[in-house]
């Protein structure tokens, strides 16, 4: 019996060493090895307060700010803390109603009792001047501050773009964003975000049990100081910039301008245009909502996205193609008489005489060029008017034409130049003919270029032959220059050809169809352009490029609803030319008369019936 009893003592003592044993090492792996629990002790006693950087300042061509940054403050709240307090003055401070102010606290409360949460963002400086003489009466509250942009002047909006608040999808593609962080939503803030957002800092205090500040912990030893973004400088020029969208106010369209010798873009307006300061703190969704649902559509990037026939402007591209494939040469003549004509088919024209192809751009003739372009379609040597039309199509995708040329600005729309399967699809294969695309000869038809592409290809003229991806930064402090942006693209074109091509151009200006463009001083290369509109008046297209020889600046300026490409957008691009060129202006009639027209109440008012009794679909108008 004391046998047992002795054997029994032994089985309880191993237990309990057995047990002590665990509870030893399982002491020992909560303190040494595993640190979570450490961690969320530390946490308890600690409050990380995020340091926001500010973001990179950008700049135009010649160092002047175009986007600044002002001081904004976020008003937290840690609700277990908060106590009675007087609301209506709270909400007068805040602007806002006492009914917002309690659905705040109370998601607030819902996200957590003990850890801060804004419950009122982007505080203005008067605010928070304001705000902070009384914050000791609201026991839970205090601020925390971030910057918000500001553009001293209210240009450049598309280009520029705006910054916004992330959404989950953002925070779930990636992690480096958390709820509350802002982030590039369109334009340069969107291309640029990587280099302009900085890197978040953060301030660690110790607090008490009821989560109140104590102090700085270990005397900030471990905060970590926010980064401010790269400061970038564009390749815009912010003066003339801003005296296009004076030019271009009460007007729809857009103006690209381009130096053809860099590919850097010096202005790119679209317009109606609106100020980028609408799109800034705490209105911003508001202002948005309307600028939405605004009849003009300023948010709509015309100059990336608007896609429009390029009326005679593409005669160039016709004769640049006809030349390199040996279907014409500088010399070879066709006679006008009023117009295309094969059988009851008709392209309007108004001339009654014989011309080479130099005076035919000068001229602007329809009729030319619809010879030229059917006796490329009709070449032998292809075998096929299919074949031919692939060719075709080749050298005007060599210029950028028809597809993105992946610039840095976003949003780039492709623009269309149709494909044979297009037409094979649309007629049947083999089935269609040259005089059935007859109307592209002379930029109408399935066409649709935009301004960039259009600004591009004038580029590309005025290099005799080759381009520049268009850019619009032209560096960022502290990272390399992007050689993606200095590397040439050729086109099909032999440089030779272009020379009778911009004699015509030349004479464009000088004696043709774009005389009020003419500078006694400067030598400008143009065409004009006047693209069909079913919805209205035509639209007016110009492109240009100046001086002839080492040109500094190619441009498209397209208007809507503004008739021949002479009357509006010829006289506007040579104003933008002058302006740069010289830094001012001497024709000061033009220049009011450009500024004071509103040409807004032609959108979408039907033509004339007697003007379009007399245009169909197979008689385009002319130049």
């Amino acid at each position: 019996m004391q046998s047992h009893l002795s054997d029994r003592k032994y089985v309880i003592g191993a237990i309990f060493i057995v047990i002590a044993l665990v509870m030893v090492f399982r002491l020992f792996y909560l303190q040494v090895i595993d640190t979570s629990f450490r961690i969320s002790a530390d946490n308890n006693s600690q409050r990380y307060e995020v340091q926001y950087p500010a973001r990179g300042l950008i700049f135009d061509r010649k160092g002047n700010l175009m986007v600044d940054n002002v001081a904004a403050y976020d008003l937290m709240v840690i609700p277990q803390l908060v106590k009675t307090i007087d609301t209506v003055e709270i909400c007068s401070i805040l602007n806002i109603t006492p009914k917002q102010f309690v659905e705040e606290l109370r998601k607030a409360r819902e996200y957590s009792v003990y850890k801060p949460t804004a419950i009122v963002k982007q505080l203005s400086s008067k605010s928070y001047a304001i705000l902070q003489e009384k914050l000791y009466k609201y026991p839970g509250f205090s601020v925390q501050t971030r910057t918000l942009r500001k553009y001293p002047s209210p240009i450049a909006s598309h280009l520029l773009g705006y910054v916004g608040e992330v959404d989950e999808k953002q925070i779930e593609r990636d992690s480096t964003y958390k709820s509350g962080d802002n982030i590039g939503i369109s334009g340069i803030e969107k291309t640029y975000e990587d280099y302009l957002r900085g890197t978040k800092g953060v301030k660690i205090y110790l607090v008490d049990v009821h989560n109140r500040v104590k102090g700085s912990y270990k005397d900030g030893a471990y905060d970590e100081a926010s980064v401010s973004g790269s400061d970038v400088t564009t390749t815009l020029d912010k003066t003339l910039q801003e005296y296009g969208e004076t030019l271009m106010q009460n007007k729809i369209g857009s103006i690209v301008a381009i130096e053809p010798s860099t590919g850097e873009i010096l202005t790119l307006i679209s317009s109606p245009s609106y100020n980028p300061n609408l799109l800034v703190g705490r209105e911003r969704t508001v202002n948005y909502r309307q600028l939405s649902s605004d009849a003009f559509k300023p948010l709509f990037n015309r100059a990336l996205m608007a896609k429009y026939p390029p009326g005679s402007t593409f005669k160039l591209m016709n004769a640049l193609i006809a030349l390199q494939e040996g279907i014409i040469t500088p010399q070879t003549r066709f006679t006008c008489a009023g117009g295309y004509h094969v059988g009851s088919f008709t392209i309007a024209c108004h001339h009654n005489t014989s011309m080479d192809m130099i005076a035919s751009i000068q001229l602007s003739c329809n009729t030319y060029y619809c010879n030229v372009f059917r006796k490329i379609l009709d070449d032998r040597k292809f075998g096929t008017v299919t074949n031919s039309f692939i060719n075709w199509r080749r050298h005007l995708t060599s210029f950028g034409l028809g597809h993105r040329l992946n610039s840095d600005i976003p949003n780039e729309l492709d623009g269309n130049i149709p494909t044979a399967e297009y037409y094979n699809k649309y007629y049947g294969e083999g089935r269609w003919k040259s005089l059935m695309l007859v109307s592209m000869s002379i930029g109408q038809g399935e066409l649709g270029i935009t301004p960039f592409q259009m600004a591009n290809m004038t580029a590309a003229i005025a290099n005799r032959g080759y381009y520049y991806t268009p850019h619009i930064i032209k560096k960022i402090k502290g990272s390399p220059e992007n050689n993606e942006f200095t590397q040439k693209h050729f086109t099909t074109i032999e440089p030779k050809y272009f020379e009778p091509v911009i004699d015509g151009m030349e004479l464009v200006v000088k004696s043709g169809t774009a005389m009020a463009a003419n500078l006694s001083d400067i030598a400008i290369c143009g065409k004009t352009g006047t693209a069909e509109n079913p919805h209205g008046e035509d639209h007016s297209i110009f492109i240009a490029f100046a001086p002839k020889d080492n040109p500094k600046i190619a441009i498209a300026v397209v208007v809507e609803n503004g008739g021949f490409g002479a009357t509006w957008a010829a006289p506007i691009a040579s104003l933008m030319i002058e302006k740069y060129l010289k830094g001012k202006i001497a024709r000061h009639e033009m220049e009011k008369r450009m500024m004071e027209c509103n040409l807004l109440d032609r959108v979408n008012k039907p033509k004339d019936a007697k003007k379009s009794k007399k245009k169909s679909k197979k008689q385009p108008h002319v130049d």
